[in-house]
């Protein structure tokens, strides 16, 4: 097979560029992921501590771990040239960015410290949509 006949996706994949992008997204990802099963146990922990865990830490906390296992998984699949992974990464960062926005917002709904948690992990998740946002990886992921 002649070099020009191989997809240009799997090219690209091995520039620079794109390696160092995903060896980014892969921190980003695995960073909101860890500090997502973090919150969880922490939940648990606290759970007696009425001040400390309410309900809806309890059902945030759940989503958030889901939402970063599905964020991770994609990550990782993209990365090995998934485009539909590289577009589900896309638009679960986007939108998780934006409910973890909304969340904050909300007064008494989460304990403060878990306010604080899912501003990290916004931030997190904000570093992730620019990178995969960003000019060469949807280059890269054009068809």
């Amino acid at each position: 097979m002649k070099a020009s006949d191989r997809d240009p996706l799997a090219t690209g994949l091995d520039h620079p560029r794109a390696l160092r992008a995903f060896r980014n997204l892969k921190l980003l990802a695995g960073g909101y992921l860890g500090l997502s099963v973090i919150t969880l146990v922490t939940i648990a922990l606290l759970r007696d501590d009425g001040a400390a865990v309410n309900d809806a830490a309890w059902v945030r906390g759940t989503i958030v771990v889901l939402s970063a296992l599905l964020t991770f998984a994609f990550t990782l699949r993209a990365a090995r040239g998934s485009r539909k992974a590289y577009l589900r990464l896309r638009i679960i960062s986007a939108v998780m960015v934006v409910a973890i926005a909304v969340i904050i917002a909300l007064p008494g709904l989460l304990p403060l410290w878990m306010r604080i948690e899912q501003g990290v992990c916004g931030l997190l998740l904000a570093g992730v949509a620019v990178i995969v946002n960003g000019g060469h990886l949807r280059s890269l992921f054009a068809k």
